[in-house]
């Protein structure tokens, strides 16, 4: 039996996480801690067992929990942690981990300063340093400054590009660290001219994906390595809806889980999907677009967790 530290936030043992996701499956965390604040964090972190998972949670935009729950203590950031900060004159931004990418494009441009490819980006400023999250050719990467964490001992660090490693989709956050805020550059531009932007960049959003299913975003990573740059000429042969498609994967299903009919990199819960079945259908996914093209497609949806039962087989043959 684990004890944990008594923090000032909220500490729920065999938490249910299901909710907690946009996909909406998943079994129980082992805890779900909310820190009052950064002392709060800190403290608790400090406090608990070192041997004890820890893993920090978004708003679960990107997110597979297998259905046997996660043995670890889910750190989930509240309000305390959301607020933004704009120093239009130097072009910094300054956002909490829990701050929505949007809300975060929409208070830069107010501001007359270029953040706008955040718009279209689900989920929080956290995920979006931690996966290095890009759209119309420019990713976290392209702005960061800097980020607070907190380590597993309860200590404040600075991270710099180099501590993070930014690649495509991916960073080298060691692991239980908690991002509390970041700080980015943006360049200065006209308001109205911004705005207008991101509402054009919402309407092809709404026309192309299923934005009123329940979604985890894109599946899985481009196969060319970048994500799309928004421009007319914009090749699609290594994209991942693309070779998808050409595999006959689209509306393709496993029990409550489905390649949508309207963007085939979007995996929706039609309503009664279990994590098993979601990711089930990835693998079969990925193996048949392997099978058609020689293509090993990379997950981009993080599933954690234990399954329920035997675990799924991946859908490739080891390379």
């Amino acid at each position: 039996m684990t004890h944990y530290p008594i923090p000032r936030g909220t500490l729920t043992q065999a938490r249910p996480l299901a909710d907690l996701t946009w996909l909406r499956v998943g079994g129980p965390a082992d805890a779900l801690f909310i820190p009052a604040d950064l002392d709060d964090l800190r403290e608790f972190l400090a406090a608990l067992d070192p041997s004890v998972a820890v893993f920090p949670m978004g708003v679960g935009s990107n997110l597979i929990v297998r259905d046997g729950g996660l043995r670890a203590v889910v750190v989930r950031m509240g309000r305390g942690f959301n607020g933004i900060e704009i120093d239009a004159e130097a072009g910094r931004v300054t956002a909490g981990v829990a701050a929505l990418d949007a809300h975060v494009a929409r208070k830069a441009a107010t501001a007359g300063l270029d953040l706008t490819f955040l718009r279209t980006i689900p989920g929080a400023i956290g995920g979006a340093v931690r996966m290095n999250a890009g759209c119309y050719g420019s990713y976290v990467a392209d702005h960061f400054v800097s980020a607070k964490a907190v380590t597993r001992a309860g200590e404040i660090v600075t991270l710099t590009s180099d501590d993070l490693n930014f690649q495509y989709r991916q960073t080298d956050l060691p692991e239980g660290w908690v991002i509390v805020e970041a700080t980015f550059r943006a360049e200065k531009a006209d308001t109205a001219a911004l705005e207008a932007r991101m509402e054009d960049q919402l309407a092809k959003r709404d026309a192309t994906q299923p934005v009123k299913d329940r979604s985890a975003g894109s599946t899985f990573r481009n196969p060319a390595g970048f994500s799309s740059t928004g421009q007319a000429d914009d090749v699609h042969d290594l994209k991942a809806w693309k070779v998808i498609d050409d595999a006959g994967m689209r509306g393709a299903s496993v029990g409550g889980a489905q390649m949508s009919e309207k963007h085939s990199n979007f995996m929706i819960n039609t309503g009664v999907a279990t994590a098993r079945d979601l990711e089930t259908l990835g693998e079969e996914v990925r193996k048949k677009v392997f099978q058609n093209s020689g293509l090993r497609l990379q997950w981009e949806i993080m599933r954690i967790g234990e399954f329920d039962g035997e675990p799924i087989p991946a859908g490739l043959p080891e390379a």
